[in-house]
């Protein structure tokens, strides 16, 4: 049912050419996960160019990296997540998505959202933040990040968490406490074990991991 719903939002927009971005893309970047299943929504920035080729979002580097950390959290990418961006258009040269353009985007993500009524949103970077909370200058990522609140979208409530952008840890390789990797994984075991206390997919990682083990044999 979801994923019907979903198909008739994602055809009207790759219709779409109400902001600039719709006449320099390849692709639409829709989204990336089972609608169907999925408890969590992460809203991440905006498409890259390995994500407006692939018409899926992080793809390239830093969507690897997303991958592992949810991973060793015990977060299904494929079965408890739905990937948006806030723009689903890429924008030239990988800029920040102007107000302008993530304003004409807001309706879609809005019936994303809707559509998915996930247990929570995480808030993937400061672009997905900004979309939802107002900051005053003494505010940056650091501070609220790892932090629940309650945003609002299209008139209801949702709990959320902003976490750093993998792309932002490409450059951050320290592990140690107080480190933004180690930041990070703190905040997706906080999500794993706050929204999905239910849900284990140790049995499934257990049997991949024994799978790659026979192929190296």
């Amino acid at each position: 049912m979801k994923k019907s719903c979903l198909e008739i939002v994602q055809s009207k927009c790759e219709k779409c050419t109400a902001c600039a971005l719709g006449k320099t893309r390849k692709n639409i970047v829709f989204s990336d996960g089972n609608p169907e299943t999925a408890k969590i929504v992460l809203i991440g920035e905006a498409p890259g160019e390995m994500e407006d080729e692939s018409g899926k979002p992080f793809v390239g580097r830093a969507g690897q990296l997303l991958n592992d950390f949810l991973a060793e959290a015990g977060i299904s990418r494929d079965e408890d997540l739905y990937i948006i961006n806030t723009v689903k258009c890429r924008p030239p040269q990988n800029r920040v998505p102007e107000d302008s353009e993530k304003a004409e985007c807001r309706k879609f993500l809005n019936a994303q959202v809707d559509i998915i009524n996930p247990r929570a949103i995480i808030l993937c970077g400061a672009t997905a933040l900004k979309s939802f909370v107002n900051l005053d200058k003494k505010q940056t990522i650091s501070k609220v990040r790892g932090q629940w609140m309650t945003i609002n979208v299209d008139g209801k409530d949702y709990k959320a968490m902003t976490i750093f952008h993998p792309s932002y840890l490409l450059r951050n390789h320290s592990l140690d406490e107080g480190s933004p990797r180690r930041l990070m994984k703190e905040d997706l075991k906080n999500i794993k074990d706050t929204i999905l206390p239910d849900v284990n997919h140790f049995e499934d990682n257990k049997v991949e991991f024994i799978n790659k083990e026979l192929a190296t044999v």
